[in-house]
């Protein structure tokens, strides 16, 4: 056998895995064909062969790989290559692959154990008569054959080439077989036993043959391949801002409807973004008929504020401190009963009730406007002036007018 062949396909192997795209762990089953060159044991006075291997096997982890290995080999004996010698078995073979989960290729050893079976022809003790020395018959069928089973083990390495589904292996390694018995296998080194099984042993006898192998061989994974992940497509990319997306000024309002496009920061707007005059709520803080009187000394308890007046004050206070940019000018207001001199003192003042009470409570007189009296010039309710339909409870009260 030219040992050349097996050196230039092992570097063949090598030379195609630079070609080989990296994959990650696949853990399918897999079945494996190998050829290669089987490198006897000298002892055995045979020819180197070639031998094939058939195998299924499987990934349990990205690096550790199990197989079943079936193996073959047929060579001829120096003695007389007209006797066949056969040599087949099965092993279970562990893998330990030096991986990363994106390797390309790797390196691998190999350890295994298994039966062989071996099948022998041979010359010795054929003809007619009996074995000298003994009763039992010659053979008479010519050449007598040889078989027997026994345990090999099996020390290997080798690089593993990875293309996805096919992957490529090249490997070397040796094979320790425990074959104890052999059949002549040369010339005057026979020697006759009497036993009823063979009539002819090798002699001197071995206990053990260790064969070199070399082998380049394919794995093929069964099923479908894994489907892809599946990405996700990048998000359109947001759409470029237009004047309804802007307000530049801060006040709420977008661009494209602000009409007053450079309003002030805190400043009060209508839907056109322009300010608009705005009040705070009071209502509910109102006064008895006339008052408080001329003679009012500043006590709320004789300001004469109808029930709940201050409870509608004290919500004002909040307002107020939850917008501290707001100012607002506190204003006073009468019915239509009375002399217009007299309503005018008397709604001044009403408007100087709630300033008080305001500041008292911990807003800034600095934010304030007044007190100023309007007195009965504002109704909200417009009556006669005479009683008793000028007695309105809702003209006399006091306002908060947020300022600009």
């Amino acid at each position: 056998m030219n040992k050349k062949l097996l050196c230039a396909a092992l570097l063949c192997g090598l030379g195609v895995a630079q070609g080989a795209s990296a994959q990650q762990f696949d853990d399918r089953w897999y079945v494996s064909a190998a050829t290669g060159v089987n490198f006897q044991d000298k002892n055995r006075d045979t020819q180197d062969a070639i031998f094939g291997m058939l195998g299924f096997g499987k990934f349990w982890t990205p690096n550790w790989s199990t197989d079943l290995e079936l193996n073959y080999q047929n060579p001829d004996l120096k003695m007389n290559p007209n006797l066949w010698w056969t040599q087949y078995g099965a092993t279970v073979a562990a893998r330990y692959h030096f991986r990363h989960a994106d390797s390309k290729w790797w390196p691998y050893l190999k350890a295994g154990l298994g039966l062989q079976r071996h099948e022998q022809q041979f010359a010795g003790a054929c003809g007619s008569g009996l074995v000298p020395g003994t009763n039992i018959a010659v053979q008479s069928k010519c050449p007598a054959v040889h078989k027997d089973n026994n345990v090999a083990a099996e020390l290997g390495a080798g690089l593993q080439f990875d293309f996805g589904r096919v992957n490529l292996r090249t490997e070397i390694g040796t094979r320790v077989d425990f074959d104890k018995t052999q059949a002549p296998h040369k010339a005057g080194a026979a020697t006759v036993v009497p036993d009823s099984k063979y009539q002819a042993l090798a002699n001197p006898q071995k206990s053990q043959f260790t064969d070199l192998l070399a082998s380049v061989g394919l794995t093929v994974a069964l099923g479908p391949d894994k489907a892809a992940p599946v990405v996700a497509p990048p998000p359109p990319p947001p759409a470029a801002p237009t004047c309804a997306d802007k307000d530049s000024d801060g006040d709420g309002v977008n661009d494209c409807d602000d009409k007053c496009p450079d309003t002030k920061a805190g400043e009060i707007v209508g839907p056109d973004g322009c300010p608009k005059p705005v009040a705070i709520d009071l209502k509910g803080v109102n006064f008895n008929f006339d008052y408080p009187k001329r003679n009012w000394k500043g006590k709320l308890a004789n300001a004469g504020l109808v029930a709940g007046s201050t409870e509608t004050l004290d919500q004002a206070i909040s307002v107020l401190q939850a917008n501290p940019a707001i100012r607002v000018e506190v204003a006073g207001h009468t019915d239509l009963c009375g002399a217009d001199a007299y309503n005018q003192s008397l709604s001044e003042r009403r408007a100087r009730v709630v300033f008080d009470y305001l500041t008292s409570h911990g807003v800034d007189a600095g934010r304030l406007v007044g007190p100023v009296g309007y007195g009965e010039s504002r109704p909200l309710v417009q009556t006669a002036q005479t009683k008793p339909e000028c007695k309105n409870e809702q003209n006399r009260r006091t306002e908060l007018n947020v300022q600009h």
